[in-house]
């Protein structure tokens, strides 16, 4: 038995839509992840960017179970003395309804090299509009 390598011709994209609108937010971001890499391709090798593109609409009806509205934190650091800054995901998404998503899934992507080659293949839209009816989408139950 030999392994499988998969090369850069064998690798074939498609491209997916996903309906954010009343999706629990980590349920989600999981199978977006594992689209973004390709674990569900036969082909799958962890050094290789393998996987599909995937495009969320409706980012600002997405879900949080409990009290993660109000009590989840995202923080973040300027690299400045006293530039640490925190919010809830309340008013983060409010201000960009599309981060919350972004952070969920990148959260669940390796942290390496690839994890940028991923997140370039995801598109994030706060609407039902989105400028990629060109390519075919197939719409993805999540």
């Amino acid at each position: 038995m030999k392994t499988h390598i998969a090369k850069k011709e064998d690798i074939n994209r498609k491209w997916f839509i996903i309906d954010a609108k009343n999706k629990v937010l980590g349920r989600m971001a999981t199978q977006v992840a594992n689209k973004l890499r390709g674990k569900d391709k036969s082909i799958f090798s962890p050094h290789m960017d393998c996987g599909d593109f995937v495009i969320i609409i409706n980012s600002d009806k997405v879900k949080l179970t409990g009290n993660k509205w109000s009590r989840k934190m995202y923080q973040r650091h300027s690299g400045f003395p006293g530039g640490f800054k925190e919010e809830t995901a309340e008013t983060l998404h409010k201000k960009k309804p599309t981060k919350i998503i972004e952070l969920a899934v990148s959260g669940m992507l390796p942290k390496n090299k690839l994890r940028k080659v991923f997140m370039e293949k995801l598109k994030i839209y706060s609407g039902e509009e989105h400028p990629h009816d060109a390519q075919k989408p197939e719409t993805l139950e999540v």
